[in-house]
């Protein structure tokens, strides 16, 4: 796909809110699992 600018490329053809939002959705759900899983290393008494 060509976008004139980075508003374009931002808005994806109108999917934008879909296709960064998903985004956003994976990066919380990786970061609260690599949290949770510091925390039960942390309660396993495993290294730091």
């Amino acid at each position: 796909m060509n976008w004139g600018s980075a508003a374009d490329f931002f808005a994806m053809g109108g999917y934008g809110l879909y296709v960064w939002g998903s985004y956003a959705v994976t990066a919380v759900c990786i970061a609260i699992e690599l949290v949770s899983l510091a925390r039960r290393r942390r309660a396993a008494g495993g290294p730091s």
